[in-house]
């Protein structure tokens, strides 16, 4: 490539780099500050669950349908959705009950059915941080945005890498930056080596989070039930409807409840409300569940509209530990049994991917590389903005100029339709481009603020 297309390439690449970041940094910082905080989910759950997990360790237990009972009657209307196995000698139990989208978690005491508490599951603290994190707490419009940020700090990664890429042989500003500068040279070196340290985790990171995504990850599903030609079953929700949809089918009883439920009272009179569930099968199934020490939190669910049997499921924060159960009410014994490994291989893929964002795939350690690259992401965030700040000519937005006749080469372009076409939203927003090339730089103020100067010389020659 001839060193002027080579200069005009990388101002234009530059120009990418730059209205990707201008998009991206409120978001980039909101993420960032959210998810180093959800990293530590673990810890300040059992930090906030604490006063209540004050249980006296020596009392003898009541059955568990008791506790269930307890729970249920502290909401009014509602059915069980799990019953939380305690982790602990000195830890309540915690029941899951709902109707409808609601969803309530009850803290009881197990050794005389006291109820120590309860709390809309979408008022504690990890949920919020979670929706916040996830959705802006804007619901779907929230996610979309989370979403189309997050394609665009794709690209904001990958052209900062091609910027960043070393035309020489030295590793001051490469690799480490030289600490004895001042001035922009300094936060320049800063933000191309905290960028190269960073990409690769912050790429994982995001790309590990899609899954969750309104658009991504439904389109997921759907390309999952297509292929499969069956109803998918998965562990995770995409989107706040989602989430909703899952509570509706957990709150809902099943079409044959009384064949499902055994000690369920058959002779209700017309007219009458319908007989309430027999939990006694709680405590025949209980000693089965706690003899395999699954891992915590385990969860014990009644049949409802999602599964038509009792289940019991691990939870676990990293996900390649889970087990679920089906079990027989009558008898309390195990009728099916799917470890992780048995789940389909892209299940087991998205699975690793979703424990390490979350920073539990392999414990402490993973929580303090996923607080690295959020802290660096940070770093990148700001030191760009004071970049910015320092360089902004007077009266224009500081854009890199366009120069005329740039263009891209073949990978440039192959780069753009495999990103595009693996993030749709991605690909829809680059349209914007032709907007820039074929309007806006035609209007001469705002070529001037942009920095189109290149654009508009092309076109009016």
């Amino acid at each position: 490539m001839q060193p002027a297309n080579r200069a005009a390439l990388y101002r234009l690449i530059w120009r990418w780099h730059f209205y990707a970041g201008l998009f991206c940094i409120p978001f980039v910082l909101a993420l960032s500050l959210t998810g180093s905080v959800y990293l530590f989910r673990p810890q300040i759950d059992a930090l906030l669950d604490s006063p209540y997990n004050q249980v006296d360790a020596a009392a003898a237990r009541l059955p568990v349908s008791e506790q269930v009972r307890a729970a249920l009657a502290a909401v009014p209307g509602a059915r069980l959705n799990a019953y939380q196995l305690p982790d602990g000698p000195r830890d309540a139990a915690q029941v899951l009950v709902g109707s409808g989208e609601g969803l309530y978690r009850v803290y009881v005491d197990p050794t005389d059915a006291r109820v120590l508490h309860r709390v809309a599951e979408d008022q504690r603290f990890s949920r919020q941080l979670f929706h916040l994190h996830g959705e802006l707490l804007m619901g779907s419009t929230g996610s979309y945005l989370v979403e189309l940020a997050a394609c665009w700090t794709v690209l904001l990664l990958v052209t900062g890498l091609y910027l960043w890429w070393p035309r020489g042989t030295r590793l001051g500003g490469v690799l480490y930056p030289r600490l004895g500068q001042r001035g922009r040279l300094f936060w320049r070196d800063l933000h191309g080596v905290t960028g190269f340290w960073v990409s690769l985790f912050a790429l994982l990171l995001i790309l590990s989070g899609l899954p969750w995504a309104t658009f991504w990850g439904g389109a997921l599903k759907d390309v999952r039930q297509w292929v499969a030609r069956q109803t998918v079953q998965q562990d995770w929700t995409t989107g706040r409807a989602s989430e909703m949809a899952q509570r509706r089918a957990q709150n809902a009883a099943p079409a044959d409840e009384h064949a499902n439920m055994p000690g369920m009272m058959h002779h209700a009179m017309p007219g009458m409300p319908p007989p309430a569930p027999d939990y006694t099968a709680l405590d025949r199934m209980l000693p089965t569940v706690q003899a395999l020490d699954l891992p915590y939190p385990v969860l014990l669910a009644p049949p409802s509209a999602m599964a038509p049997r009792w289940t019991a499921r691990s939870d676990a924060a990293n996900r390649p530990q889970r087990v679920n159960l089906v079990l027989d009410g009558q008898t309390g014994a195990v009728l099916e049994r799917v470890d992780f490994v048995q789940r389909p291989l892209l299940d087991r893929v998205i699975g690793y991917g979703v424990a390490a964002h979350e920073g539990q795939l392999f414990g402490v350690a993973n929580q303090l590389l996923g607080l690295f690259t959020t802290l660096g992401l940070v770093c990148l965030a700001l030191s760009a903005l004071v970049l910015w700040w320092r360089r902004r000519p007077q009266g224009v937005l500081g854009a890199p100029v366009a120069m005329a006749g740039a263009r891209y080469p073949a990978l440039a372009l192959a780069v753009l339709v495999l990103l595009g076409l693996y993030l749709p939203l991605l690909g829809a927003s680059l349209l914007v481009w032709l907007l820039e090339r074929c309007l806006l730089s035609r209007i001469a103020p705002l070529a001037r603020f942009l920095g189109l100067g290149g654009y508009s010389a092309s076109a009016n020659g």
